[in-house]
């Protein structure tokens, strides 16, 4: 893959351009030094001791094409993050790297559960992330910016913690978390196992996204739909099961994926994440081998998404890039990811609006 630093799309560098983030983790998204001056102060090992072999170690051991190493990276980052003084700056520096990128709007995900190893309560967590984005939206606000960001709380779908996790989400739904994810190991965990806290989130009429068709094949992208009642689905690549091509070039949707289009649940799309892990795995090694273009041409609504900046080493702006490579988009193309992310974002639908409006004008300030 590209590894340049400038992106062009009609001449307009693409980090100039208006963009939503609605699949971001926060624990993949770290800068490599924070990691080793985070990781100095509690006296933790990693397995490099500079920033620059740091960031190397991480995007080598994130390409084995299995989700299992590729999660397995993590336990380096989430080690960094069991206080309220490091959670509280990993989540300021992501806000500041985030507008850097043009994100005028994010939704950031991460599991408490991970955060608890050194006397955190799941409360506390959330409210030292939550401190870590005023800072950043603050510190963003006097450089001239401006910038919005909520929580979803991941509840890990190995584990058995997704009531309580699910509790937790909806009891902070006033102060900043605005969504509910099931991440982790797909194979195995599917959303089902986790009815006890779907059905409470969908009692308290709590939005969700969960990860599916990351390595999962299509019925676990229908069980997020059924059993998690999904407004949006991380990653789903494997929807492209459940779409064929005629010889004419007409796109067939089946009922699955018809329902996808039809009932506008948004796609969390990851280009990069996707060729590292397991969901392209007899569909190719390249971003023009992903289905995204396919899903778009169908009418299901796309957004671009980094995943994990760290493990991909990559931004939206690199996201948007690569795709404007393989697939020849122009800015409006990329205007319409980011309305897409706008629609599909867990805002009131005013603020959806309004967002939309931002992103609109920015668009038009381009003056193309």
């Amino acid at each position: 893959m590209s590894t340049r630093d400038t992106y062009l799309v009609q001449g307009i560098d693409i980090t100039t351009v208006p963009k939503v983030s609605l699949h971001d983790h926060l624990d993949g998204g770290l800068r490599p030094q924070t990691i080793i001056e985070l990781a100095d102060d509690i006296g933790y090992a990693l397995p490099a001791q500079d920033a620059t072999s740091l960031a190397r170690w991480f995007e080598e051991s994130s390409t084995s094409g299995e989700l299992e190493d590729y999660l397995e990276a993590f336990v380096h980052t989430t080690a960094v993050m069991q206080t309220t003084a490091g959670l509280t700056r990993v989540a300021r520096e992501f806000v500041s790297d985030l507008a850097a990128d043009g994100v005028l709007y994010a939704e950031v995900r991460w599991a408490p559960e991970q955060h608890l190893e050194r006397g955190l309560t799941l409360q506390e967590a959330v409210d030292a992330v939550r401190s870590g984005f005023a800072i950043g939206r603050a510190e963003v606000r006097a450089r001239g910016g401006e910038i919005d960001v909520r929580q979803v709380l991941c509840a890990m779908r190995q584990n058995d913690h997704s009531y309580e996790i699910a509790q937790l989400a909806v009891a902070n739904r006033y102060d900043g978390v605005v969504g509910f994810d099931l991440a982790g190991p797909e194979v195995g965990f599917p959303p089902s196992l986790h009815a006890e806290a779907l059905d409470y989130l969908a009692s308290k009429f709590f939005p969700t996204t969960i990860h599916a068709g990351e390595e999962g094949d299509l019925e676990s992208i229908q069980d997020a739909i059924v059993a998690g009642r999904a407004l949006r689905i991380g990653h789903g690549v494997r929807l492209i099961e459940d779409i064929s091509i005629t010889p004419a070039g007409e796109i067939v949707l089946g009922e699955t994926a018809s329902w996808v289009r039809d009932r506008g649940i948004t796609l969390e799309c990851c280009p990069s994440s996707n060729l590292a892990t397991a969901g392209m795995r007899d569909l190719g090694d390249t971003v023009e081998d992903h289905p995204f273009d396919i899903f778009y041409e169908a009418g299901i609504s796309v957004t671009v998404n980094p995943d994990n900046r760290l493990m991909s080493s990559t931004s939206i702006t690199r996201e948007l890039g690569l795709l404007v490579d393989a697939f020849g988009y122009d800015l409006g193309d990329l205007e319409v990811f980011a309305l897409n992310a706008a629609d599909g974002s867990f805002l009131r639908a005013d603020e959806r609006e309004d967002l939309a409006d931002r992103i609109t004008e920015g668009f038009d300030a381009l003056g193309l």
